[in-house]
């Protein structure tokens, strides 16, 4: 009797084993596809998302882009518009010069320009008498030069024919260049051999004050000079005295 219960125990543990042998494979199995299924779930839904954000984006940079269509035609539309407005009563007058270029094609061009020596001359654009400063095309015809001297004020420069430098520089102003001329520095401009003509488009602003070597003040020039000279000038070659008052400001 003992023996058979002992029989029938090794024989269930058998069957357990053997169970579990077949049967674990197949659990596992089980498992892994219910993960495989629930991973494709899961990637299915976050590209069903990343596609939803993808088209809730491309609908709002179409409509962005409509929108922008539309304000950049509203901004064009009022851009092109001209002011209503009223301008400042105490506003001046716009200086307006059509042909500044040299050899434009102005009729009787020669007489615009003003003689300082022989030469070096200048064409007035502005005389801001309200302002201090003046604006003028300065010309050099041949090798020359312009006195030392210097400035209260700053200075612009943009060379429009020639070159030219300054004694005390290195560097040469050529056609197309920029300068500025900081207030206080003394210099003297001159114009290479080999130069036919020099032009130069200046705004000064306060006086041009001639220099000896050790820098004593020797002369002096500013708007109200330059304009004196216009004036008499334009009277001389039959322009009229008052012709330079379209340049006074």
């Amino acid at each position: 009797m003992k023996s058979s219960l002992i029989f029938v125990a090794l024989l269930i543990v058998v069957i357990l084993h053997v169970a579990s042998s077949f049967f674990t494979p197949l659990i596992s199995n089980l498992n892994f596809r219910r993960k495989s299924l629930s991973s494709s779930h899961y990637f299915a839904t976050v590209v069903s998302e990343d596609s939803s954000s993808s088209a809730a984006a491309s609908r709002d940079n179409e409509s962005t882009s409509m929108n922008g269509k539309e304000k950049e035609d509203v901004v064009d539309d009022e851009a092109y518009q001209p002011y209503a407005g009223v301008q400042p009563p105490e506003a001046l007058p716009d200086i307006f010069v059509p042909n500044v270029l040299p050899n434009s094609g102005v009729e009787d061009e020669e007489l615009l320009w003003v003689p300082q020596t022989d030469s070096v001359s200048f064409r007035p654009l502005c005389f801001c008498v309200s302002g201090g400063y003046y604006v003028n095309l300065l010309r050099v015809r041949g090798s020359g030069l312009l006195s030392r001297h210097k400035h209260p004020g700053p200075v612009h420069g943009h060379v429009l024919k020639g070159s030219w430098k300054y004694l005390e520089h290195d560097w040469v102003a050529k056609e197309g260049s920029y300068v500025f001329e900081p207030p206080g520095e003394i210099h003297t401009l001159v114009v290479p051999e080999g130069v036919e003509e020099m032009i130069t488009l200046f705004h000064v602003t306060g006086s041009l004050l001639y220099c000896d070597t050790q820098g004593t003040v020797v002369g002096a020039d500013d708007v109200f000079t330059k304009l004196d000279l216009a004036k008499k000038h334009y009277a001389k070659v039959g322009l009229g005295e008052d012709f330079v008052q379209q340049f006074v400001r």
